[in-house]
């Protein structure tokens, strides 16, 4: 009799354990709903996947976290030259990752037929932003005729609504749902937090100005996002977005007389690191990068004329950010830092650095090397 109870509890126990499996597997034929409003049905799981934008390589990181790298057969590799020392972090981690063909096409949309379909996917995974071009291209018809489908994520048009449902859609389709949720939960949780504290904040919004990419071209001045990019996520921290004020495009220069007109309260240049021999003058954010060269970088930024005459810059109100948050599945970090820098009363107690360090060692295997996302200028002496 007790081995048949014994014998019972284990068989439950697979049953159970076999059951959880189940619920978190995708069962194929599966349509979904891409952030295109499109129905794309997906016949089996992809083993074979294109990524237009390679920056979604680290929403595959979130899903197929022992190596994000082993469905890629072709992509668009623009972390290489966007982030050089991420980069070398990855390949140092997954040698294979520098041997998937790159298509040396930019971020609008652009693929390489040929290279596509030399290479027999079974999915090719583009950014929102890209639909237009590959109706123009041609891409959509000459997919369809190959039977080979395509979905569409976003992480810029509107990022916080659809980061997470990218990330949950990439889940279902490539039978990662269950990687997907510990992220989406993640996620949605630090988002909720954010925003329940903004709604109770009563004191007017601050009016913010993001340079975007300060320095990347030298000292001219001054690039910004209105209705794309920063613009969105100063949105979902219900900043007042000057960028959008100045200008009648998604994204565009101003000048730093309408700048220092518009009165920021906080003034946000946006940086990354460049090749060694790049002439920018940018921040240096991201891995590889020190304090002291980003304290330098801030020193040549506002040197330039007429700086140094904004109210932010006078009020000692001048922060810099790590540039690709804009484009990011991890953008509930830069989320974070926006609403501590706004907010500093309000957020004394959240620290989206370890935030940062929580995603890489519990969502995904990307080494947490030591890096700077976020800084304030040195104060003036």
């Amino acid at each position: 009799m007790k081995r048949f109870v014994v014998a019972m509890m284990a068989a439950t126990s697979l049953a159970l354990a076999l059951s959880s499996v189940s619920a978190h597997a995708t069962q194929y034929p599966v349509t979904v709903t891409d952030t295109a409003g499109r129905k794309v049905t997906i016949d089996q799981e992809p083993q074979r996947v294109v990524i237009q934008d390679g920056r979604d390589i680290l929403t595959m990181a979130l899903l197929d976290r022992a190596d994000p790298f082993k469905r890629l057969v072709t992509w668009n590799n623009l972390i290489k030259n966007g982030d050089p020392d991420l980069w070398k972090t990855m390949t140092t981690r997954w040698p294979d990752a520098a041997k998937v063909p790159d298509m040396n096409f930019s971020d609008q949309g652009n693929v390489n037929l040929e290279t596509i379909i030399s290479k027999q996917p079974q999915l090719i995974i583009a950014q929102l932003r890209a639909k237009s071009a590959f109706e123009q291209s041609g891409v959509f018809a000459r997919m369809a005729q190959l039977h080979i489908p395509i979905v569409f994520v976003d992480s810029e048009v509107d990022p916080v609504g659809h980061t997470a449902e990218s990330v949950t859609l990439l889940g279902k389709v490539l039978n990662r749902e269950k990687e997907a949720n510990e992220y989406v939960d993640f996620y949605n949780q630090h988002l909720q937090h954010v925003e329940q504290t903004i709604a109770a904040i009563t004191t007017p919004r601050p009016r913010v100005f993001v340079e975007a990419k300060a320095g990347f071209s030298g000292p001219d001045c001054c690039f910004t996002h209105a209705t794309v990019g920063y613009g969105q996520l100063l949105k979902s921290v219900k900043a007042v977005n000057i960028g959008a004020e100045l200008l009648h495009t998604p994204s565009g220069s101003v000048s730093m007389e309408s700048v220092i007109g518009a009165k920021p309260d906080v003034y946000i240049m946006t940086g990354k690191r460049f090749g060694k021999n790049s002439t920018s003058i940018a921040l240096p954010f991201g891995y590889g990068g020190t304090q002291a060269e980003v304290d330098a970088a801030f020193a040549k930024l506002e040197a330039r004329p007429g700086f140094m005459q904004t109210k932010a810059a006078m009020d000692g109100q001048i922060y810099g950010i790590y540039h690709l948050f804009y484009n990011h599945a991890y953008n509930i970090v830069g989320i974070e830092y926006l609403a501590k820098i706004l907010y500093p009363k309000q957020f004394a107690q959240l620290d989206p650095t370890a935030d940062w360090n929580t995603i890489m060692s519990k969502f995904t295997t990307i080494p947490a090397e030591p890096l700077i996302l976020e800084a304030k200028a040195p104060a003036k002496q």
